[in-house]
């Protein structure tokens, strides 16, 4: 998670934010993640509060650690962000509403002691409906962070703004998307050969991912091949090569 994360924060000019899981252990644990997801780059991550092994948030089974030891966890983490870098964001995600008996008061009450153990913001997984998390925004005294995915309810920007909601995970998403278009393609590719290939090229003629190698960087290539190689070298690979060609303004 930590590699795939740097990886991300140097590919993108926006804030990346990484999910940390349960911390992978405990307090002690929480402190070495903390200082390599900073140093990866990323501009925060959240850590919950269930058991390890983990479950996703809108599946049943779930299980949490007692809140002091999740304040413990909160508390280590933020030592390391105050100590090499203050503006990384903490974020507490306590899945205290979707475990059995769970309940909006045991959300707001834990996290109030995550607040206290020093996070920034507030990560309520599984409410279920709108009035549980506009009473979870009401009591609760940090910016909260909504996962607009699952059994959570589906609400628009104007809805989440009147709740002052500070941050919106939509991460699924994009995922099944990118997943469907994939089973799509293959299963048309099965039935189709050669032909599925081509109508698709044909489609996405004119959208960025049209032609992959631009979309991936490929024509900056030789600009930096002229900049920095000798330029006899650059002359001789290109020169009756085949294949896409990276064209150099002069």
């Amino acid at each position: 998670m930590v590699m795939m994360s740097r990886y991300i924060a140097g590919a993108v000019e926006i804030p990346a934010i990484a999910d940390a899981d349960t911390g992978y252990g405990n307090a002690i644990n929480v402190l070495r993640t903390v200082e390599d997801f900073i140093r990866a780059g990323v501009a925060g991550i959240h850590i919950e509060d269930q058991v390890a092994p983990k479950r996703c948030g809108h599946v049943a089974g779930k299980q949490i650690i007692p809140v002091e030891e999740a304040a413990g966890k909160y508390g280590a983490a933020a030592k390391v962000r105050d100590e090499l870098d203050p503006d990384f964001v903490l974020i507490a995600r306590t899945d205290a509403r979707g475990v059995a008996g769970g309940s909006v008061e045991a959300v707001i009450e834990r996290s109030k002691a995550y607040i206290d153990a020093g996070v920034d913001m507030i990560f309520p997984e599984g409410l279920t409906t709108k009035e549980e998390i506009a009473e979870v925004c009401d009591k609760v005294e940090a910016p909260i962070h909504y996962n607009r995915t699952g059994v959570l309810p589906m609400l628009t920007l104007p809805e989440l703004n009147e709740m002052n909601i500070a941050m919106v995970s939509f991460a699924t998403g994009a995922l099944r998307s990118g997943a469907r278009a994939m089973w799509d393609f293959m299963h048309q590719f099965k039935e189709q050969d050669v032909a599925c290939q081509t109508a698709f090229l044909a489609e996405v003629k004119d959208h960025p991912v049209g032609d992959i190698h631009v979309f991936m960087g490929f024509d900056k290539i030789r600009e930096l091949e002229e900049a920095f190689l000798p330029s006899e070298e650059v002359m001789a690979k290109y020169d009756g090569s085949v294949g896409f060609m990276p064209t150099v303004e002069r």
